[in-house]
């Protein structure tokens, strides 16, 4: 992957012929805290509807109850019903939806995961999926906790591959983007609720990562057309976005969209949207971080494209 920068600001991403393909990728989500998961992965599905993407597989860094289902749920919704599921096992953060929506929804649509015992185990999931893939060639898009890349970096050789963690990502992954941070400081909530696996993460990972910052999804809001659009009926993106804007003061205007945007970049890249500050995120032990500049590897987002027009690119893609 090469990046060419300015002053600080990277203006061109050059993309190889294998980025003009469909992008390999996993989706690695903590669904269920908050909804802007739930427009990501329509988001993801409506992209890789049109072929500009391979869904590898969907994993949960979150062990609420009810988020295997969740994401059985939305698969199935969007006709991937066989989409592999992981859920991080043993050390995670369990949060469930806070407006209840995640268990409106598997009360009212399809599903073939009833509990997370039945997805598979998150770490076991990623190792397989990588050593099935051509070098170089996986996406990955964190939207949620750093559990689950915490535990493949620091895996050992096992039956799917001879390889170290930390060498199955060199060879397989192409790049790291995640919905991380605050730029150019700030604290932030994905690194905040499990700041040990975040520290090893960025300290650790060893292909160029691109962040879009809380300040990125807090100026986008969407959701409320889709509430309004009455051709669509009997979606679990609609009803999730239709309870919860109404319980929340701060989303009159439709929700932040921070989900939306890391799976935008991770699959279309980033020139026509945002531009890219190089440089290296530093994580502090209390869920903080801070940006060194003089680094290298890392990469923050910028707004380029007016918000108006970006939400209506994320509307329409959640629309479809």
């Amino acid at each position: 992957m090469a990046l060419s920068t300015g002053s600080g600001c990277v203006s061109v991403y050059a993309q190889t012929a294998n980025e003009e393909r469909a992008v390999n990728l996993i989706f690695d989500t903590d669904i269920g805290p908050d909804y802007d998961d739930v427009g990501a992965m329509s988001v993801l599905h409506s992209l890789a509807d049109s072929g500009q993407v391979r869904i590898l597989a969907t994993v949960a860094s979150n062990q609420s109850p009810y988020i295997a289902a969740v994401l059985s749920v939305m698969n199935t919704y969007f006709k991937r019903p066989d989409l592999p599921i992981g859920v991080v096992r043993g050390r995670g953060v369990r949060l469930q939806a806070w407006q209840k929506w995640d268990s409106l929804l598997v009360a009212r649509y399809p599903h073939s995961l009833s509990s997370n015992a039945e997805a598979e185990d998150a770490l076991s999931l990623y190792r397989r999926t990588l050593s099935q893939q051509p070098d170089q060639s996986v996406t990955i898009v964190t939207v949620g906790f750093l559990t689950n890349l915490a535990d493949l970096l620091l895996s050992g050789p096992d039956q799917f591959s001879d390889l170290s963690g930390r060498e199955l990502i060199r060879k397989k992954v192409k790049k790291l983007v995640s919905m991380a941070g605050r730029f150019p400081s700030g604290k932030e909530f994905n690194v905040d609720r499990d700041p040990v696996s975040s520290k090893i993460v960025f300290e650790g990972w060893n292909t160029p990562i691109i962040f879009s910052g809380f300040e990125i999804g807090e100026a986008i809001h969407t959701g409320l057309p889709l509430m309004r659009n009455e051709a669509i009926r009997n979606s679990p993106v609609k009803d999730a976005f239709a309870i919860s804007i109404p319980l929340s003061k701060q989303d009159v205007a439709g929700r932040m969209s921070w989900d939306q945007t890391a799976v935008l970049v991770a699959i279309k890249g980033h020139e026509k949207y945002f531009d890219l500050v190089e440089g290296r995120f530093v994580c502090k032990d209390d869920g903080s971080n801070t940006w060194n500049s003089a680094g290298k590897g890392h990469f923050y987002l910028v707004q380029k494209m007016p918000v108006a027009k970006l939400e209506r690119i994320i509307e329409d893609l959640m629309n479809r």
